[in-house]
């Protein structure tokens, strides 16, 4: 039976040794709750550190054994390994520059990513241990960026999700990384994609298509032959569990004590883990500036802070957690009185039921990290707000934000924005807090954690779906096989081969794209079958095919199909067409030549093509579109049709059509094969003109009418040579 297999840096469970006895007990963390349906069914199993350094194998045994029962699997870390992979890579590398604070935290060591890719392979072989052909496998977060292609390696069928739990950075930042590629790479093994916001999503599409050589369709990676896809899946909370809490008992009375303490005092309140990106210090100066400005608040409201403690062995969190003493130390006492305490602040964590009585009774949540991948605390505010009361200020640099549309968005940089945004939040009529409040909870309650993790893994089953079709329409194994044996057998063949893209590689210069020894030697082997009809049927002038092919026996169209030529005679063109539209249009392409650098025009006979393979990435396809835009209504007017092509786009007469061109011939001849091989747009309508019975075969992955694909030149040679091989091996047979 297939099984799941989860895999994240820490195992969803806390274990504590006392009286030299290990305790388990579960982590109350929203991946925790939201995963903990799938690795308790069946077999199911999810793979983690244990959270400490285990030596003794005796030890190891016994944790071994208690979480065995829990359908846990360890993988023990050695403390230098912790050091270096944990609090060396992970969280000094990849968490700064990921939360733009490259310039600021980041360090590069070469020893921190020796011991990030050992621990990866740690990671791969613990899960080698128990991993089956179909199982399903769900990767968590930045620690184990490389583990989806260590595994695709070892594994090239099984079906693997990434999810990746904080904010992936524009490629600006992301290329500050030294091993940049390999990160990537690492994250292109998994079959599904996952991050919480559309943002993360272009940030990631943006680096993988700059950094590797890779293309991506809208939100489908094509590498190696496989179409992985990238997605946003905001994360939930279990929203039952903490709409359910402010009604149990111990709750009803921790919210009685909060309200007896603060009866005369409006309560904001602020949690946070420490952590530079959360933005505690400009939030205490947002406070200490209304408190300033606005001294009628004073003896009014407190800021209730928690803070939860986080590496505090790293010298920057340190100064942080110093700095936010100090600052919550001055403002109370300054503006202390009496009988009131401005900040109530606490370096500790708080049970859940302590939290749920805080959420409640708060009437504002202040929520303004730098930066931040969903933030979960705003979810728990919203979803604890029973009575549709209380408001919620949110960062828009926060995940949530992008959901919670609701809340006071504020920038959190912005320390007036927050502090007129408090006073907003004061001051708004009970009936548009119920309002906004209603819609938020609305929200909360439909996209749970238990949504998340149902169409994360339904998204990932369709994308191996869609693999596997990609897989038999590819021309290799049985399929390229049954198309050979096809051939072999027939007497009359016709087989249309498109140039540039198909036969050659594209080269940055036009011009370079000159046939080669091997190709000649392929289609003289294919033409010297008397039993062929090859066609070179190709967007170049003819005035290049004639350079290239004319003293061979290969019947030539170019420019679309504006120009023929049979083997040894002269080339025709169609008749009736003009080219007197080119007045007007080619003057509009030249000024994107001049905005472009590397750009140029090709002027064929009833063509023009805007070539920008050598512009700068990006900028091209910018202006590709720009220029689309511009011409889309005089193409109409003047019956013209636009191709956007690779590194092109050429304008031309509606009645030159690849497809109209092959008619001819098709109609002309009782073939009992016909083929055609084509790489871009143009060849569409050649795929689409041509009789069911036709082989049709796209070069690239990408969405096509044709039947087939092969991935790229090197691949339509080598098909084409197994062709030619299998006629005489058919001869000799009989």
């Amino acid at each position: 039976m297939p099984k799941t297999i989860i895999i994240s840096n820490r195992l969803p469970v806390k274990i504590n040794k006392s009286n030299n006895e290990y305790q388990l007990s579960p982590s109350e963390g929203g991946l925790a709750t939201g995963l903990g349906s799938i690795y308790k069914e069946g077999d199911n199993v999810w793979i983690g550190w244990p959270g400490f350094e285990v030596e003794d194998e005796k030890d190891q045994h016994t944790i071994n054994k208690k979480l065995h029962e829990l359908s846990l699997l360890p993988v023990y870390l050695t403390q230098q390994e912790i050091s270096e992979y944990y609090e060396g890579f992970s969280n000094e590398v990849l968490w700064p520059v990921f939360h733009y604070y490259a310039s600021s935290y980041a360090s590069y060591s070469q020893s921190n990513w020796d011991f990030y890719k050992l621990v990866n392979e740690k990671f791969r072989d613990a899960v080698l241990k128990v991993a089956e052909p179909g199982d399903t496998i769900w990767i968590h977060d930045y620690q184990l960026l490389l583990l989806p292609a260590l595994l695709r390696n070892a594994l090239p069928d099984v079906s693997i999700g990434f999810f990746l739990h904080i904010p992936f950075p524009s490629h600006e930042m992301f290329r500050l990384i030294p091993w940049r590629s390999e990160l990537l790479e690492g994250m292109l093994g998994a079959d599904l994609i996952g991050f919480h916001t559309f943002d993360d999503v272009r940030h990631f599409l943006s680096a993988v298509t700059r950094v590797l050589p890779v293309t991506s369709s809208a939100n489908i990676i094509s590498s190696n032959d496989r179409s992985i896809v990238v997605e946003s899946f905001p994360m939930g909370i279990d929203e039952h569990k903490y709409a359910t809490l402010p009604k149990q008992k111990d709750v009803i009375d921790q919210i009685k004590q909060i309200k007896e303490s603060f009866k005369h005092t409006r309560l904001v309140l602020s949690i946070d883990r420490l952590d530079y990106s959360k933005g505690i210090l400009q939030r205490l100066e947002a406070f200490e500036l209304l408190l300033k400005l606005h001294p009628e608040y004073i003896n009014k409201i407190a800021l209730y802070m928690i803070v939860v403690p986080s590496r505090d062995n790293v010298p920057q969190y340190q100064h942080l957690h110093d700095e936010i003493d100090k600052k919550v130390g001055s403002i109370n006492a300054i503006y202390r009185t009496m009988d009131w305490t401005p900040v109530h602040y606490y370096y500790r964590s708080f049970p859940i039921e302590t939290l749920s009585a805080l959420y409640y009774s708060a009437d504002v949540c202040l929520v303004t990290p730098m930066r931040d991948g969903m933030n979960l605390v705003s979810k728990e505010y919203v979803a604890s707000r029973i009575n549709n009361d209380g408001v919620l200020i949110l960062s828009e640099m926060a995940g949530a934000s992008k959901e919670l549309i609701d809340a006071i968005i504020v920038n959190p940089n912005n320390i007036g924005e927050i502090c007129r945004a408090i006073i907003q939040a004061l001051n708004m009529p009970l009936a548009e807090q119920q309002s906004r409040m209603q819609q938020m909870r609305q929200l909360v309650s439909k996209f749970n954690i238990t949504h998340w993790v149902k169409i994360f893994m339904e998204r990932l089953k369709e994308v191996k779906t869609l693999q596997r079709s990609m897989q038999t329409r590819h021309v290799s194994g049985s399929t390229g096989q049954s198309i050979i044996n096809r051939y072999a057998k027939t007497k009359k063949r016709l087989i249309f081969l498109d140039y540039d893209g198909t036969l050659v590689a594209f080269k940055a210069n036009v011009a370079d794209a000159s046939p080669d020894t091997e190709l000649y030697s392929l289609l003289d082997q294919l033409a010297e079958d008397p039993a062929n009809q090859v066609v070179l049927i190709s967007g170049r002038k003819h005035e290049n095919l004639s350079n290239w092919f004319d003293d061979r026996n290969i019947y030539l169209i170019a420019e679309h199909g504006a120009w023929h030529k049979q083997q040894n005679t002269r080339w025709h063109k169609i008749q009736g067409l003009s080219d007197h539209w080119k007045l007007d249009i080619y003057p509009i392409m030249e000024t994107y030549v001049d905005r472009t650098p590397g750009s140029f025009i090709e002027e064929k006979t009833y063509s023009l093509a805007w070539h920008y393979r050598k512009a700068q990435k990006g900028l091209g396809e910018l202006r590709a579109n720009e220029l689309m835009n511009n011409l889309k209504y005089q193409a109409n007017d003047k019956g013209l049709q636009l191709l956007p092509g690779d590194k092109v786009l050429e304008i031309k007469n509606m009645e030159i059509n690849k497809g109209k061109a092959a008619l001819t011939l098709t109609a002309n001849g009782d073939y009992d094969f016909i083929m055609a091989f084509g790489d871009d747009y143009t060849d569409e309508d050649l795929f689409k003109a041509l009789p069911d019975s036709a082989i049709t075969i796209k070069v690239g992955s990408n969405i096509s009418a044709a039947k087939f694909y092969l991935r790229n030149p090197a691949e339509v040679r080598r098909f084409l040579f197994d062709l030619t091989e299998s006629t005489v091996l058919h001869d000799k047979s009989i």
